[in-house]
């Protein structure tokens, strides 16, 4: 059985930090490429970061220099470190396995200014 549970999410006033995890289980975590997307009420679901098995990561600008995306594929664990937030970094987020197309539940994120 699948399964990729999100935590690390909470309130937070902005300027301050959050660090992400996504454990995953019932996958082969190692021959994922995986993915940080967030969504809102108002706004479709977007890709905030993303990691190849190798390591290389990308941003969306929005969030280039603040984020960082890290995995750990000996504890089958992705990492979104989250740093000077700001209130629109407000969302709902979710990891995703890409390679085989699996989402957690997401985790919410609220910055209050």
């Amino acid at each position: 059985q699948v399964h990729l549970v999100e935590s690390g999410g909470g309130l937070v006033q902005a300027g301050g930090s959050l660090r992400l995890s996504c454990a995953a289980s019932g996958i082969i975590f190692s021959i994922n490429a995986m993915g940080w997307y967030r969504q809102t009420p108002e706004k479709q679901r977007e890709r905030v970061a993303f990691i190849t098995t190798d390591g290389t990561a990308t941003y969306i600008d929005s969030v280039k220099g603040r984020f960082t995306v890290s995995r750990d594929n000996a504890k089958n664990t992705l990492y979104l470190q989250m740093n000077s937030l700001k209130p629109e970094d407000t969302a709902t987020y979710y990891c995703r396995a890409i390679n085989q197309g699996y989402w957690g539940q997401g985790t919410q994120v609220t910055v209050s200014s």
